[in-house]
């Protein structure tokens, strides 16, 4: 029987995607453990114990000095070498949202020739200058080394942020691409690429950027929700779209959302 890999999913001080995060992971075959940040800053619980972290979406100290910016000091004070000793071991980490955030706070991501300290992309305002709060249409890099997205090609996923507009510099833009650490980009229904255009492009990110991994694979941040999509119904387009109608039909594990592959994929990782 395979052993189920642990996953830690962070929660408190205005996240509230945890509960999703962690009932996604149990879908894909993992076992799930919601922690409070105090307990794992304070050693009451400890990094050693799982083989999967989770920073997911929220407001994390709402945002108040910039979205992902208090957690990533916090977590980085606290237990900045306990990190980079989890990264180290080959271990996981996703963070979605305000996950993602965080980790570009944090400098795991991109994690350039193996530096997980040093920032160097930043997800800021969005260019229409509100909120978003969509669907979309994404497709990925087959050519990427995340583990996350083995195997997958196109996904549609929820936004739902302010700030998550993908930025840097454009020598770190070029060595990203290049790398093929640009895992998933925003496009059009029929998987073109959207080339910034808006709500395909919801936030004005550069390259249409919506997601992205370290050269390893193994450590992985994106803006849409992957969580949010556990069941075919969903989507909102469930009822017209003639495959899910067929698969309401079915049984329970042939409905699950296609968010889940990805979480699954964590989860096959530990096989090996």
């Amino acid at each position: 029987m395979r052993k189920k890999p642990n996953v830690l999913v962070l929660t408190g001080f205005g996240l509230n995607c945890d509960h999703e995060t962690a009932y996604a992971f149990e879908l894909a075959g993992a076992s799930s453990c919601r922690a409070h940040i105090n307990a794992l800053t304070a050693g009451d619980i400890s990094l050693d114990d799982f083989q999967i972290l989770a920073f997911g979406g929220g407001f994390s100290w709402g945002d108040d000095h910039g979205a992902g910016v208090i957690q990533a000091l916090r977590i980085k004070t606290n237990l900045g070498d306990q990190l980079l000793e989890f990264v180290a071991a080959k271990k996981l980490i996703i963070g979605i949202c305000n996950g993602f955030q965080t980790l570009v706070n944090l400098g795991l991501l991109p994690g350039v020739d193996g530096d997980y300290t040093q920032r160097s992309v930043a997800l800021t305002y969005n260019d229409c200058g509100n909120f978003r709060d969509q669907w979309v249409c994404t497709k990925i890099n087959s050519d990427s080394p995340c583990v996350f997205t083995k195997n997958m090609e196109t996904i549609d996923l929820p936004v739902r942020h302010g700030e998550g507009k993908f930025y840097t510099e454009n020598q770190t833009l070029r060595l990203l691409m290049e790398n093929n650490q640009v895992v998933l980009q925003y496009a059009l229904p029929d998987g073109q690429p959207a080339k910034g255009a808006f709500p395909h492009n919801p936030n004005g990110s550069l390259a249409d950027i919506a997601g992205i991994c370290d050269p390893t694979g193994r450590i992985f941040g994106l803006m849409p929700h992957p969580e949010a999509y556990n069941h075919v119904t969903n989507h909102p387009d469930w009822t017209r779209n003639r495959t899910f109608c067929e698969k309401e039909e079915t049984d329970d594990v042939k409905r699950l959302g296609e968010g889940i592959v990805m979480f699954e994929n964590a989860v096959s990782y530990f096989d090996d």
